[in-house]
């Protein structure tokens, strides 16, 4: 079931993203040969108008192919164009390299616009639906409904760990030493913790989208900082923020926005740490890692599919604007050279750059995807 939502979820962003390339090229009058989902082999296709519509093998991305986006003035010459009848001067005229630099840019841009727009929707979607909110970010002016304390991170061999919790599991109630606690917040479960030092507690909590409520025994242990007894969690009162239409377009904006802010911050830093040799994959997911975290998503809720599909495309937005070859990001700042030195780069040269930036990219692909499985094992 997480291979097919995943499936589905991909399909969802590159759909979007390679529509703000075929929309805004369409809207520039440029001809859109093949709009295709996945990388070639193709497995089948069929054409509609003047655009043929492809699945091919590699499940990996998408693709637009616009006529003349690879070709200069010499090219069009050399395959029969731009010769003295008016068809050829019309064909070119509808290609991607006629036309101005910002509307080449405009095209080049829509994909990654796309994608920045569906997490907006994605988002304020969710806050229409109820989104989860953690306590004291709520919206003002709007209560936070259904609220609990969950764990949002464990430590690796800690009590809490080897009991069995999980990141997202609510914590219900509190008993031991013949007491207990229903009024969970991250007060009363510290203190009910160093009340009973190192003895045996009992935790319940809910996980997911199950009702029921399971019980662990955990034992504390000393913390190697001031050795007071912890079990080794992180906890947040989390409820659902649930906003009316107009509302939640505007905090879902707001709330885009501030991730892509962070989202941007991330990828510097990784980018900087890998440069100066500190960086790692541990932090990083392929298509493997990303399968696995689908799963956690949908067991918690559509809507938490929702939140995670929205921070995916803001992912591959940013990714996708990074001037590497290849990348959109790549071809903008190719236009940008262009018009600084005031003719364009040679197509064999930026063609050559583009294949071997597409097969860094895959090269990295591979190699993510091996470190996901190699965490998984």
């Amino acid at each position: 079931m997480s291979i097919l939502i995943f499936i589905i979820i991909l399909l969802v962003l590159v759909l979007v993203h390679e529509f703000g390339h075929f929309f805004t090229a369409k809207r520039f009058g440029i001809r859109v040969d093949e709009f295709g989902f996945g990388f070639p082999p193709k497995l089948f296709g069929f054409k509609k108008g003047e655009t043929e519509y492809s699945l091919n093998l590699l499940p990996l991305g998408g693709f637009v192919k616009i006529f003349g986006e690879n070709f200069n003035e010499a090219d069009f010459v050399e395959v029969g164009f731009l010769e003295k009848d008016s068809t050829s001067k019309g064909e070119y005229s509808r290609s991607f390299a006629s036309k101005a630099k910002w509307k080449q840019a405009l095209v080049l841009f829509a994909g990654v616009f796309a994608n920045f727009l569906l997490a907006w929707l994605l988002f304020s979607f969710g806050f229409m639906s109820g989104l989860p909110t953690s306590v004291g970010n709520e919206v003002a002016g709007y209560k936070l409904q259904d609220v609990n304390l969950v764990v949002i991170s464990v430590v690796p061999q800690s009590p809490a760990e080897n009991a069995g919790l999980q990141v997202g599991d609510k914590i219900v109630f509190l008993t031991g030493n013949d007491n207990s606690v229903t009024d969970i917040n991250p007060s009363t479960l510290k203190s009910f913790i160093l009340s009973h030092g190192n003895k045996e507690i009992n935790i319940g909590y809910a996980r997911g989208k199950n009702k029921e409520v399971d019980i662990v025994k955990i034992t504390p242990v000393a913390s190697a900082t001031d050795g007071k007894p912890e079990i080794g969690i992180s906890m947040d009162q989390i409820g659902t923020a649930k906003l009316p239409f107009f509302t939640a377009l505007w905090e879902g904006m707001k709330l885009n926005w501030s991730i892509t802010k962070g989202t941007a911050v991330g990828f510097y830093t990784l980018i900087a740490d890998n440069i100066s040799g500190k960086g790692s994959f541990t932090s990083v997911s392929g298509p493997v890692g990303i399968v696995s975290i689908v799963g956690d998503a949908y067991e918690f809720g559509f809507v938490y599919l929702l939140s995670f599909t929205a921070l995916i495309s803001i992912n591959l937005a940013i990714i996708n604007l990074l001037p590497f070859p290849a990348l959109d990001g790549g071809r903008l700042f190719f236009l940008l050279i262009e018009k600084i030195k005031g003719s364009r780069i040679n197509p064999k040269v930026a063609n050559t750059a583009n294949m071997v930036g597409f097969g860094l990219l895959i090269f990295l692909m591979l190699v993510i995807t091996y470190h996901d499985v190699i965490k998984l094992l």
